[in-house]
């Protein structure tokens, strides 16, 4: 979806988990989480259309950027806001996701590299522009892999890897900065991408959206202490997975996430 394009709701948001403290959605992708005047033309977005939806005001506690789909949590209380706000500060919940990058990724590993604020002319215009970098830690793991024969460039045929990610951090669109940083940009990334490959997903595809999903978050219930895992489905890249042969059952993802991203093995690698 084009950023010019105003978003539009065709069927009610997908509710991953509701009770009386928590809602968890399947934010969809092109959808702004609120209102901005970044983006005036905007009519529709996430936290009005979950209230009227659930009929109660719903709460904030952290974010996706627009074209990025998947697991988005809020709290439907100002004290449950306020304690799942401290869960974040004391890192104790797992978010997972799912990219397409050109090129084949050979290996996992952990990036840590500072980030630089990256400040909007018009909503940070107060901000200070001298601040050091910030440290910016990500996991990543190649699951699959496909090569089309279709020339992009002076390459006969076009590479791509499925990976999975872990940020132990959360700067602003990390994942999409260091994922370009390791020269495997996320395809449909129109600030930190590759516009040959994002033309080649919209001609062949069809595939107008940023390649990221927020698949998957952990953490424990702000009241009740209980374990939670909210998975967010893949929706309408459903389609493209399958053509690529790529796994698409949910239990796959959850498991490669435990496999890969066990706190022993990144201890014992360390």
């Amino acid at each position: 979806m084009s950023s010019a394009e105003p978003f539009i709701l065709t069927a009610p948001l997908t509710i991953l988990y509701q009770d009386e403290h928590i809602v968890a959605i399947d934010k969809p992708s092109g959808m702004l989480v609120h209102r901005s005047f970044l983006d005036k033309h905007e009519t529709v977005f996430v936290m009005q259309s979950l209230r009227d939806q659930i009929g109660q005001h719903v709460f904030p506690v952290h974010r996706l950027d627009r074209p990025t789909s998947g697991v988005l949590l809020f709290a439907l209380s100002a004290e449950v806001a306020r304690l799942l706000g401290e869960q974040q500060q004391l890192k104790q919940w797992r978010k997972y996701y799912l990219a397409v990058v050109r090129g084949f990724l050979p290996a996992g590993g952990e990036l840590d590299y500072p980030l630089k604020e990256q400040l909007d002319k018009i909503a940070d215009k107060f901000s200070r522009e001298d601040k050091a970098p910030q440290q910016a830690i990500t996991r990543y793991q190649p699951l699959q892999q496909v090569e089309l024969p279709i020339p992009v460039s002076k390459y006969p045929a076009a590479r791509y890897s499925l990976i999975a990610l872990q940020p132990l951090t959360g700067r602003k669109h990390q994942l999409r900065r260091h994922l370009a940083h390791l020269r495997y940009p996320i395809v449909g990334d129109t600030s930190h991408g590759d516009g040959k490959h994002n033309a080649l997903f919209k001609q062949q595809f069809n595939c107008r959206r940023l390649m990221l999903v927020a698949k998957q978050l952990q953490l424990l219930h702000p009241v009740s202490g209980e374990p939670l895992l909210f998975s967010a489905g893949l929706n309408e890249l459903e389609p493209l997975f399958r053509q690529f042969g790529w796994p698409t059952d949910d239990k796959y993802y959850q498991q490669q996430f435990a496999e890969h991203f066990m706190e022993e093995k990144w201890q014992k690698s360390q």
